[in-house]
């Protein structure tokens, strides 16, 4: 495919599907809806209909958007298209906020020109006795076209193409089947909670899927990497019904780079082939050495690179000795108990300037509580050492609220009333509105407008309550409340122009000398990516417009309850002491709507701060195991240059 990193087949050798890696999902989805178009015209060129198996969920949807964009702007015609969707949840209304066919309308079908009669999605509305006569319908209008000539997938977790799910044979049909608890937990963000997520599908089978003349299966994000992995390098097993993939002769995989990492070729290409070593690679397989074999780097011997398929660093560059110098003193100089510069001294090999010396710093947090979970170490070191601090809450955060604590409140704020003798009737009224909008609410519908508003309203007051506690004044948090967010829906708008205008009159405003955001690309709900596009857009604009503020600017990015950056991508360290980890720890506890049981926990079930406690305390344990100064905790930034 054109525009992905090429690599030889030496460097592919352990991938048996073939595999194409793009710099970033964007450009990936433009080439396969370009494939899917070069496909549309040329059968209707011939004189036939094109018959496409389409996908849900959050990869296809770039796809259809370009699809949409050709369709609108170049002409591209769906009226000689016949489509049949993958799966669809059982049971399930069509026009419920989480059904396929609601989402594919609003997606693709309702913006082409694709005829109704040609749409086919599974029903979700059928008896069950009537289900399987269904499903072998189904099959019969694809073989009545002549079968599929492409077929879109994503991959879930598990390992699942369609809602195949571990377990499926090869040979399986469209069929009703019950979710792994994985998946039910990963769509419980769309159910706004795990219980009101359906236990059954109608999917397309193994088989089916396997008869269609092309497969291309995407994936996008670090969050994907491991069962790409599996799916690319690893053994045919019902296990993980992806691997059936290895089997069809025209299957392709379209990855981002962050979908790639587990990859043999992306993870360790020195044991793939040759590989044009630099510094940051040497970084990389030096760290890798060390962790593999359990040894210290300053440790390492020629033996060790030798045995370990690296020998030609060795040859190449310099010795063992010399190499594991230069990559400790590296690491080494990473760490900083200053991450807004040390004062008055020599700046020459720390991470930040020494000057000025008390520094304009914008913490952005996608929702409000990620900035202490993520970096609230940081945060509290940054106050704590005189720095002008700022927390820019991108979004209200509103869906992550039980809908009890709603009532919690506008309870208290009706015996608050009551007991002061003001306005009671009003807030009476208030209170038993609310009340009534909750309990006739469906489950895993959108909340009224006012239960959106209460919600924001908590976690604007938690997140007060955070910056109070670390330090800084109610006037130095900003609540953004980026529209793209404002959907009351976990799906959101796309980001607009007005996002990114926002995000740019507070940065001018402000004028910092360092930005602080999440670039934690593995939230499963999309919203940590987004909020970070908005940055790297408005920072753009102002580069554009020779902003003067900005070339004094360091932009640090963190990552949040998801994951850490690998130890070779950190380029400031911020250790924390025993205390310091427990008044971050307090700072989280602030947010009291998260405590016990977030509404969306995603695919951990510990809490968040017990997420960052772990993650802050195996960055530490990482660089000890290394050879360098034991750590309570560590707080890890990469720099992005812009």
């Amino acid at each position: 495919m054109g525009n992905s990193t090429p690599a030889s087949p030496e460097q592919t050798r352990n991938e048996k599907i073939p595999t194409y890696i793009f710099d970033t999902s964007g450009l990936a989805s433009r080439t396969v809806a370009g494939e899917i178009a070069d496909l549309i015209r040329a059968k209707t060129q011939a004189g036939g209909m094109c018959v496409l198996g389409l996908a849900t969920g959050s990869t296809p949807t770039s796809v259809y958007g370009e699809l949409v964009r050709l369709h609108q702007e170049e002409g591209l015609s769906f009226r000689n298209d016949v489509t049949y969707n993958l799966d669809e949840y059982y049971p399930m209304q069509p026009d419920a906020l989480q059904s396929y066919v609601r989402f594919m309308k609003e997606y693709l079908f309702d913006q082409v020109d694709i005829l109704p009669e040609n749409i086919h999605i599974p029903d979700g509305t059928l008896a069950k006795e009537d289900v399987a006569k269904f499903c072998a319908a189904y099959e019969a209008k694809i073989k009545s076209f002549g079968g599929l000539d492409l077929q879109v997938l994503g991959i879930g977790r598990t390992g699942h193409i369609g809602f195949n799910e571990p377990g499926s044979g090869q040979s399986s049909r469209t069929r009703l089947v019950s979710l792994d608890h994985i998946t039910i937990t990963d769509a419980a963000s769309d159910f706004f909670g795990e219980e009101n997520v359906p236990r059954k599908a109608i999917t397309m089978g193994v088989g089916t899927i396997m008869e269609a003349r092309r497969i291309i299966l995407m994936a996008w994000g670090e969050g994907k990497s491991k069962i790409i992995r599996e799916t690319v390098e690893g053994t045919i097993s019902d296990h993980v019904p992806a691997t059936y993939l290895q089997l069809h002769p025209n299957a392709t995989i379209v990855l981002d780079t962050a979908a790639s990492a587990e990859l043999t070729r992306t993870k360790t290409p020195w044991l793939v082939g040759d590989v044009e070593w630099n510094q940051h690679l040497i970084k990389k397989a030096v760290i890798w050495l060390a962790q593999k074999i359990k040894t210290p780097i300053l440790k390492l011997t020629n033996r060790d690179y030798m045995d370990n398929g690296m020998g030609d660093i060795v040859t190449e560059f310099d010795t063992a000795y010399n190499i594991n110098i230069k990559v400790f003193n590296e690491l080494q100089r990473t760490i900083t108990g200053w991450p807004g510069g040390k004062p008055n001294a020599d700046d020459s090999t720390r991470p930040e300037r020494a000057t000025p010396a008390q520094k304009r710093c914008v913490i952005f947090s996608p929702h409000p509580d990620d900035d202490v979970i993520s970096m609230g170490g940081t945060f509290i070191r940054l106050v704590d050492q005189g720095h002008e601090v700022h927390v820019a809450y991108q979004t209200s955060g509103n869906i992550a609220v039980f809908d009890d604590d709603v009532v919690r409140f506008a309870d208290f704020v009706n015996d608050f009333h009551q007991a002061f003798g003001l306005e009671k009737a009003v807030t009476s009224l208030m209170f038993d509105g609310i009340k009534r909008k909750i309990e006739e609410k469906p489950p895993g519908e959108v909340d009224a407008p006012e239960v959106q508003r209460i919600k924001g309203l908590i976690r604007r007051s938690e997140a007060k309550a955070g910056c109070r506690y670390v330090g800084i004044d109610d006037a130095q948090a900003h609540f953004l409340d980026l529209p793209f967010y404002e959907t009351g829906k976990v799906k959101k708008k796309p980001l607009g122009e007005e996002d990114i205008q926002i995000t740019i009159d507070l940065l001018n405003r402000i004028q910092p000398h360092q930005i602080y955001a999440a670039g934690d690309l593995s939230d499963p709900h999309g919203t940590h990516r987004v909020c970070l596009e908005a940055i790297f857009r408005a920072l753009e604009r102002l580069k554009q417009e020779n902003c003067a503020w900005l070339k004094d600017c360091y932009v640090w990015l963190y990552r949040g309850a998801w994951q850490e950056w690998e130890i070779e991508n950190i380029d400031m360290a911020v250790p924390l002491s025993p205390e310091e980890l427990l008044r971050k720890r307090r700072a989280i506890f602030k947010h009291q709507s998260q405590k016990d049981r977030p509404l969306f926990p995603g695919h951990d079930a510990r809490e968040f701060w017990q997420r960052a406690e772990a993650r802050n305390s195996g960055s530490a344990k990482i660089y000890d195991q290394l050879g360098l100064a034991e750590y309570e905790a560590i707080e890890a930034f990469k720099r992005y240059h812009f």
